[in-house]
């Protein structure tokens, strides 16, 4: 079995897996040679460990050129939250992690509940074509979106353009959070952005042990170390239990 998956996954010797580089709770630094650390690249490696090959890391400036990499055949597994959208064209293990995604208000925001939100005329400052983009754009009706390139752009277009909501992960909404005197960050989330390693469709068997390996890294407590190890406890929190 493991010999098919080493087939479909590293039939060069090498694992090449694709990073998403802008989540700062899983790329969290840099080793001594300059490639991502974090409890990403460290799962990626526990892999190419367990399949006895080596490991080429492949960073990406966001989740949505991880997705566009699978068509172009840039990677071998990618670590990156699952959605309907991308499932298009990735096989998604079940999740290893997750990260509450919540809202920031505004000084005297009349806003105090989820459902005050996605409401006429409200509008949404958001990172294009992060998990949380597609989970408003498959969820919101009446709210309006308005996305931008990447985190610091969608905080400044919260700050100093008239939006009424900041949309993000809450350990990141935490920090936006202090240079706003006043502004509110809403106890609710909205959804959690789990995190899963994916392959390409078409490898049926590299998908099943990337699920398997998966689950018996959250059972057998490596999951939880890594978080521990890369001092993220309390902003990234191993998947539950029976996640799918």
């Amino acid at each position: 079995m493991k010999e098919l998956v080493k087939e479909q996954l590293a039939p060069t010797g090498v694992l090449r897996a694709g990073i998403n580089m802008s989540n700062f709770l899983l790329v969290s630094s840099a080793a001594a040679n300059g490639d991502p650390a974090g409890v990403s690249p460290d799962m990626a490696k526990a892999i190419a460990d367990d399949l006895g090959v080596d490991l080429q890391l492949i960073p990406y400036n966001g989740p949505g050129d991880v997705a566009d990499g699978a068509i172009n055949d840039e990677w071998d597994i990618a670590n990156i939250a699952a959605e309907a959208e991308r499932a298009k064209t990735i096989m998604f293990s079940r999740a290893y992690c997750e990260i509450q995604a919540t809202y920031l208000l505004p000084p005297h925001s009349a806003i105090r509940t989820l459902a005050d939100v996605d409401q006429p005329g409200v509008k949404i400052s958001v990172k294009e074509r992060a998990a949380y983009d597609l989970w408003l754009t498959e969820n919101l009706t009446k709210a309006s979106l308005v996305r931008t390139a990447t985190m610091d752009e969608s905080f400044t277009v919260f700050k100093e353009q008239a939006v009424d909501v900041l949309a993000g992960l809450r350990p990141r909404l935490l920090d936006d959070a202090t240079k706003i005197p006043g502004s509110t960050l809403m106890e609710q989330s909205f959804t959690a952005v789990q995190q899963s390693v994916g392959c390409q469709r078409g490898k049926p068997a590299a998908a099943s042990y990337l699920n398997a390996f998966i689950s018996q890294s959250i059972t057998q407590g490596l999951v939880a170390k890594l978080i521990d190890q890369h001092g993220v406890s309390g902003k990234l929190s191993v998947a539950p239990a029976l996640a799918t």
